[in-house]
């Protein structure tokens, strides 16, 4: 045999073929994990900005979400709905 000289064979490549599958798989979820990180990262608030509606920061509009989300969902009717934005409002 010309090629064969006393290397692993078969089993070699076995080995080699399965070592790459394996660093690629771990490099790429290493990747995606960098990227998640990162772009997690950034929808951190930043110092000094406003809070985002409905997160507490503005009371009223926690207040009026969910007042709406149950005035879709059929749980109160409109005048109700009207009276109690109403007074939302005027406590604000």
């Amino acid at each position: 045999m010309m090629w064969y000289d006393g290397g692993w064979g078969w089993g070699g490549w076995f080995v080699m073929t399965v070592s790459m599958v394996l660093f690629w798989a771990v490099l790429i979820a290493g990747l995606i994990a960098l990227v998640r990180h990162l772009a997690g990262a950034r929808h951190h608030q930043q110092p000094g900005s406003p809070p985002p509606p409905g997160g507490g920061g503005w009371q009223g509009w926690g207040a009026e979400n969910v007042l709406a989300e149950r005035f879709a969902r059929g749980e109160i009717d409109e005048d109700e709905y009207k009276r109690r934005l109403a007074l939302l409002r005027e406590h604000r």
